[in-house]
């Protein structure tokens, strides 16, 4: 407990917050950094003596977490969106098992259920400790000095493809990422289930956004790989769309919107600019 300081990003979601919150035990040391200035929370939790809130202009997850490392003084962070489930004593318990094992790593991150191996890998179940390329940002313990190693997370990503490309770097640094099977969480998906709470006529706007970011964070990820096999993978992708658009447009698609947005972001990323689209609902 000593050695763990408890992260959670939040943005306009101070009730999740207060829920998350109470499920973890008062002798750990938890760090609060919201991106939205949400004053109400910060007269939430007065109460709590173990809280920390610090406020920052939403620049991103990683933006946020590289934020609250400014302020950590023990040698892991546990970082949490306040949506996740699953999470009580015994979950983190579980990782100060691990911690003591001494055990060298990077990043520990918990097992997740109701996902799909395609779309969410994970380790082998079989085993108690599993070794994973990348773990979920939604609920990973990192090792500080693993952190400082690596420079933290790349700021150019707002959205999307973070926690790879942070993972990524810690293993080209050897810095090991394991999979604890016995820890399980649950992650809400979609615009309807997410931390904060949109009206129907924000739905499509939010899912734009999120699929212009999805699109300029994905390429960005692959040309920090390989400049030239992101090109090769992702031109047919780019043709495919502008198929999609045409197709949706003449059939009178409700889609077509959602494909231009896709588009965008990828023409954005391919031309090396910054992902600069914000939305305000």
């Amino acid at each position: 407990m000593n050695d763990i300081s408890i992260v959670i990003i939040t943005h306009k979601s101070a009730k999740t917050a207060l829920r998350f919150i109470k499920k973890i035990p008062i002798n750990y040391k938890i760090l609060i950094i919201d991106n939205s200035y949400d004053y109400s929370l910060e007269k939430k939790i007065k109460k709590f003596r173990n809280i920390q809130l610090k406020f920052m202009n939403n620049k991103g997850y990683g933006a946020g977490i590289n934020f609250a490392r400014k302020y950590i003084k023990t040698k892991y962070l546990f970082a949490f969106s306040p949506d996740i489930l699953g999470v009580n004593k015994n979950f983190l318990s579980e990782f100060s098992k691990i911690i003591k094992t001494k055990i060298k790593f990077g990043a520990l991150g918990p097992r997740f259920l109701n996902v799909t191996q395609k779309s969410h890998k994970q380790s082998n179940i079989r085993k108690t400790v599993g070794v994973i390329n990348a773990i979920s940002g939604s609920a990973m313990l990192i090792n500080i000095k693993a952190f400082d190693d690596i420079g933290g997370f790349d700021e150019n990503i707002f959205l999307f493809f973070e926690e790879n490309d942070f993972c990524r770097r810690l293993c080209l640094k050897n810095h090991m990422i394991y999979q604890i099977n016995k820890t399980k969480v649950s992650h809400p998906k979609g615009v309807k289930k997410g931390v904060v709470k949109i009206n129907n006529k924000n739905i499509e706007k939010l899912q734009n956004f999120y699929g212009w970011h999805f699109m300029w964070s994905k390429f960005y990820f692959y040309k920090k790989k390989n400049k030239l096999l992101a090109f090769i993978i992702f031109i047919p992708i780019f043709f495919r769309l502008i198929m999609r658009i045409l197709i949706s447009f003449f059939t009178s698609s409700k889609k077509t919107k959602k494909y231009i947005m896709r588009l965008h972001g990828l023409i954005t990323s391919m031309g090396g600019i910054r992902s600069y689209k914000r939305i305000n609902l």
